[in-house]
């Protein structure tokens, strides 16, 4: 294979959006795109005809999209619900998936995803971006290097101010307001936790073991609602079920925990707030500082010793991945400062060279499980709740930590 034919599913503003991103790569081709709404596939096949000179085939129904033979993989970016359900019927068809992120409604479906690839084995990748970003990666080749000596907390967030996104659901038919209306969990788990197992080799020699979720009142929509920057006046009688702050812990096999907060219906920054924490030294992603315990002398005058990382920081240059050591402002402009491309690249080389998913099957099980067991912890008051081992014991023996080249940038693909 020396050309991806790529069909997506999922046409709003996450999969309209990644267009652009694959497109950019010239090895690859969009020959079939697919949504419920039909001037969504307009005009994404209005976009695809602009890069490419062509129409691609347009479906407003998944199971015929199923039976083209011209399609090589699929992306899928549709609502939350289908992820899981879109994947295995992919799957079930011999298809590669590219699935986009979110959470589980429930740990039977994550089991399903994963019996499913075994039965099949049809690669599949958890298109998770934050694993790609500059800090993330930075971070964890640090502490795989034994920087921060061993581990011992690793802290993530999605903290984004999301109300005016949510509140438009019935405008911009999105899936996040009736989940926001019906659910209380920590419903989009992985941009935070997604690093940090990477980080942690979750699935590869270490694994989560059990969980809690906490969840605060939900009042911050509902005052949203009253607001003038809120569209839909509907929204004023209705009540929301989904905690304005969700608050998580989880404990790994090998004795680190994990903290985590969901924060998307209260004003605030967007910050994703890692921070990791070792014997030796600990880093912190709002400030972009990373400090290490040699670092100093006096250990209570940390704040004025600590390193601050950047771009021409070139002590740690070295740990930086090629991709980002060369990024240009051409892939940084194609989705989130780069990341996006950067994460792309890493699926067609997986695809067209027949080569591990870097993010695998049992990772997307392992991290989408939070959110289920969240709302059943946050229903039972706080009780803890086992965390499924999906590798049936593999990540024992799993040694390798994970399929992402350090030195590779995919310009090949271009």
């Amino acid at each position: 294979m020396n050309k991806l034919r790529m069909g997506f599913v999922g046409l709003g503003q996450r999969g309209e959006g990644m267009l652009s991103t694959f497109l950019a790569y010239s090895v690859v081709d969009v020959v079939a795109v697919c949504d419920v709404y039909a001037d969504r596939v307009e005009n994404a096949a209005n976009k695809i005809n602009e890069a490419r000179q062509h129409f691609p085939r347009k479906y407003t129904d998944f199971s015929k999209m199923l039976e083209d033979k011209e399609i090589d993989a699929i992306y899928v970016a549709s609502s939350w619900e289908e992820h899981i359900n879109q994947a295995i019927e992919c799957m079930n068809h011999n298809i590669p998936v590219a699935m986009e992120v979110g959470g589980a409604y429930s740990i039977k479906d994550c089991w399903r995803l994963v019996n499913t690839y075994e039965k099949t084995k049809t690669p599949i990748m958890l298109m998770e971006n934050c694993c790609f970003d500059k800090f993330e990666t930075l971070v964890t080749d640090l502490a795989r290097d034994q920087k921060f000596g061993e581990i011992v907390n690793c802290n993530g967030a999605y903290s984004h101010d999301l109300r005016k996104e949510i509140t438009s659901g019935n405008i911009n038919r999105h899936y996040r307001l009736r989940n926001y209306i019906s659910r209380n969990c920590e419903n989009y788990p992985t941009h935070e936790l997604g690093p940090i197992a990477r980080l942690l080799n979750i699935n590869r020699g270490n694994r989560f073991v059990s969980m809690v979720s906490v969840s605060s009142k939900a009042v911050g929509l509902k005052a949203f609602t009253h607001d003038e920057r809120c569209e839909d006046k509907t929204l004023k009688d209705i009540d929301f079920k989904q905690g304005d702050v969700v608050s998580t812990i989880i404990k790994c096999e090998n004795g680190e925990t994990i903290t985590m907060t969901l924060d998307t219906t209260l004003p605030g920054f967007y910050s994703r707030q890692m921070r990791v924490k070792g014997v030796k030294g600990c880093a912190i992603q709002e400030n972009n500082m990373i400090l290490f315990d040699d670092d100093h002398e006096d250990i209570w005058n940390t704040y004025a010793t600590m390193k601050k990382y950047g771009n021409n920081a070139l002590e740690y240059n070295e740990y930086l991945p090629k991709y980002w050591r060369d990024i240009t402002p051409e892939k940084i402009r194609l989705g989130h400062g780069g990341m996006d491309f950067y994460m792309v690249g890493t699926f067609i080389d997986a695809m067209l060279n027949n080569k591990p998913m870097p993010i695998d099957v049992y990772d997307a099980a392992s991290w989408y499980a939070i959110t289920p067991l969240s709302a059943k912890s946050i229903k039972s008051n706080g009780k803890p709740y086992k965390i499924p081992d999906f590798t049936r014991g593999k990540y024992k023996t799993n040694t390798q930590k994970d399929a992402f080249e350090k030195e590779a940038v995919y310009d090949q693909y271009i």
